[in-house]
């Protein structure tokens, strides 16, 4: 069983770089809700690991009860994937789930205490895995599928940030919450989109925004979409310090450059590397706001 795990997670959900993400986005929005909202003197303890390990285990939730409802399809159109190849087995990856969510059940319950929204966090997770107990409509409609399994983003994001407001005492409704709240929604809808976005030539049986809408309107959606996160990022951005939001307006002045040069000729490359690229230089300049506020560097 160990070999067929190690093949899953080594071809569906890398442990370390999975760890890393689970992390990064629990302290980008646990730091950002503290600093914005003007707290400091704050610490990380078993209670921010344990956040950030829920995360983890949530996406990695997720991961498995995508392959569980799709194993039929993926048989038709990714037989070479773990699960429908048979090199990993549906039991092993249900033992995977009764250890992991117990494990993590009890550290919330114990550690973090943020009950009611480590509530909502599971309770849309089962939701979802059951296609919200309406398959047939949502299975047979991409758009369907991505307005309500997509917002799963910002449950996460609200267990976060309903966990750092509970800890340091800060009002969980506020302008700056909302900003962090969305504006850490943002990427994770445009790389869903951009990753079923192809160039003619590429498309197969499987069923992607472009073959629905072309190739034009799927990436009009995204910089319409990454406008309102240009607005969001760069007030955070300016709390923290004011020259950041140069990087914010770059950033997104690339992403229209490539988007435009895709848009006219899609077999250049594909929409989602370049997706990948914009978010880590957005989200990896954030990061770096966030440590240098943390470390005292500069003046905001």
């Amino acid at each position: 069983m160990l070999w067929r795990l190690r093949v899953y997670f080594r071809e569906m959900y890398p442990l370390g770089r999975s760890l890393f993400v689970g992390y990064l986005l629990c302290f980008e929005l646990y730091f950002l809700t503290l600093l914005t909202n003007g707290r400091s003197g704050f610490h990380v303890g078993a209670a921010e690991v344990t956040v950030g390990f829920t995360l983890f285990a949530f996406l990695l939730n997720l991961r498995i009860a995508d392959d569980f409802k799709d194993y039929r399809s993926d048989l038709e159109l990714f037989p070479d994937r773990p699960l429908p190849s048979g090199r990993t087995r549906k039991s092993d990856l249900v033992w995977v789930l009764v250890v992991l969510d117990t494990v993590v059940v009890g550290l919330n319950v114990v550690v973090v205490r943020n009950h009611v929204f480590f509530a909502l966090l599971v309770a849309y997770g089962v939701l979802m895995s059951f296609w919200f107990f309406q398959r047939y409509r949502i299975q047979r409609s991409l758009v369907l599928a991505l307005v309500t399994h997509n917002p799963v983003q910002l449950v996460m994001n609200a267990y976060v940030i309903s966990f750092a407001c509970a800890r340091y005492d800060v009002p969980l409704v506020g302008w700056n919450n909302l900003l962090i709240l969305c504006t850490l929604y943002f990427p994770g809808l445009i790389w869903e989109i951009a990753r079923k976005v192809r160039a003619p030539e590429d498309e197969t049986e499987y069923v992607t925004y472009s073959k629905l809408f072309g190739v034009r309107q799927p990436v009009l959606f995204i910089l319409g979409v990454m406008l309102l996160d240009l607005v969001t990022s760069s007030i955070l951005a300016y709390q923290l310090y004011p020259w950041a939001v140069c990087t914010v307006v770059a950033a997104y002045a690339w992403l229209v450059w490539r988007c435009v040069r895709f848009v006219r000729n899609p077999r250049r490359g594909r929409l989602v590397d370049q997706i990948v690229v914009y978010e880590f230089v957005a989200e990896g300049s954030m990061t770096l706001f966030i440590a240098g506020r943390l470390l005292g560097l500069g003046v905001a």
